[in-house]
């Protein structure tokens, strides 16, 4: 960098620094503009230094959660959090039904009262929980029956219970694959070959979901966990769940409810999905009967190669790779395009889906259908 470009990036620095009383003759853009607005929400300029100054606008301050995650680095947005904590009263909208009141309960709103678990007051958490669980409830109403019925219904066309006892035979599946053995005079069916739904507490699938919680997945990592837990409702599959960023937390001990699942993350942090796919292999016991589901953007900050090493030797002992660049509503998400190409290459498809064809998703899986071609019915582009 040239001398006068430093010269310039440091009066630009100094000038978001001090706000717009702290004219340096910088030249600021409309990204510069933005940060500038969320720095002069938290830190107004008064009487030459920046201090509070957001106010009490329930919705003002959820936008400006979102953009200063957008804008700095996660360490500056924790400081910022605390800060805001500290001056602008986000304790008493959190606490004050009211004020919750003001910003519709929804996915989003989860995911910023999840981003601020980690600076959040105790006191806080009770009235933070309560909002939680209303989402989760109503997500559980609308997402449940469908993933349920979906993965109960593709495990009984995926079962091969040649040998059924007499209350596990699938009658529909044993007559049309007797039909040849027709006896008109008898008006039935000799039953050859006997077709039978799975032996009751049989896992018949090993479902692993492998969530990440940077801060650009959070509306995922609460779509995620809600399915995750009814997942876990069904017998017939035994499901694992853990999330990462530059660590692992298993959460599998806490999916008889979501809500604590959700608290188990900690959003906001980098990623290291070379580490998670390490986890995820201590994981795997029955690789052809297992399915890995990884949630990422795929924007890796560990060790791409050996990351890619991982994934493909996954793949090749047997194990079904989907990857998942989102799963909410948003549309296509920004990722690494390189290592979604390289995965699906590896044959691990890449797409974003959204929720409500998540349960479809896993019923192809289940039973071991083309996952591109799923994809493709579906008009889901895909890498």
């Amino acid at each position: 960098m040239h001398e006068n470009e430093k010269a310039n990036e440091a009066a630009r620095r100094w000038r978001l620094v001090l706000g717009q009383e702290g004219e340096t003759g910088a030249s600021v853009d409309a990204r510069d503009l933005a940060i500038d607005s969320a720095l002069e929400a938290l830190y107004d300029a008064q009487d030459g230094a920046r201090s509070a100054g957001l106010g009490g606008s329930a919705p003002r301050v959820a936008r400006w959660l979102g953009d200063i995650r957008q804008y700095f680095p996660a360490t500056v947005v924790q400081v910022m959090q605390k800060d805001a904590f500290d001056r602008l009263g986000l304790e008493r909208m959190l606490c004050e039904p009211e004020m919750l009141a003001a910003v519709e309960a929804d996915v989003h709103l989860v995911a910023t009262l999840l981003s601020l678990n980690r600076v959040m007051p105790n006191k806080t958490r009770s009235t933070a929980r309560r909002v939680v669980a209303q989402v989760v409830e109503q997500l559980e109403r609308k997402l449940a029956s469908p993933l349920r019925q979906a993965v109960a219904g593709s495990l009984n066309r995926a079962a091969r219970n040649r040998r059924p006892r007499h209350n596990e035979i699938d009658w529909l599946r044993t007559i049309r694959a007797n039909l040849r053995h027709y006896q008109p005079e008898y008006q039935t069916v000799i039953p050859e070959t006997r077709i039978g739904f799975a032996r009751k507490g049989q896992a018949l699938r090993d479902i692993v979901l492998c969530i990440d919680q940077s801060g650009s997945m959070a509306p995922s990592v609460v779509y995620a966990s809600v399915f995750a837990a009814v997942l876990a409702s069904i017998k017939a599959v035994s499901t694992s769940v853990f999330v990462f960023d530059t660590a692992v937390a298993d959460l599998t001990p806490l999916l008889a409810d979501p809500v604590e699942v959700l608290f188990g993350t900690q959003l906001g942090g980098g990623t290291d999905i070379n580490r998670a796919l390490a986890y995820c292999q201590g994981l795997v016991t029955r690789p052809q009967q297992t399915i890995v589901v990884l949630i990422s953007d795929l924007f890796e900050g560990g060790n791409k190669a050996e990351m890619l090493k991982r994934a493909g030797s996954l793949i090749a002992n047997g194990v079904q790779v989907i990857v998942l660049l989102a799963l909410d509503d948003s549309g296509a998400p920004a990722y690494d395009r390189s290592i979604a190409a390289a995965f699906a290459a590896m044959g691990a498809p890449c797409f974003a889906c959204t929720p409500d064809l998540f349960p479809d998703l896993m019923a192809a899986a289940i039973q071991r259908n083309s996952v591109e071609q799923w994809a493709a019915q579906h008009g889901i582009v895909h890498s």
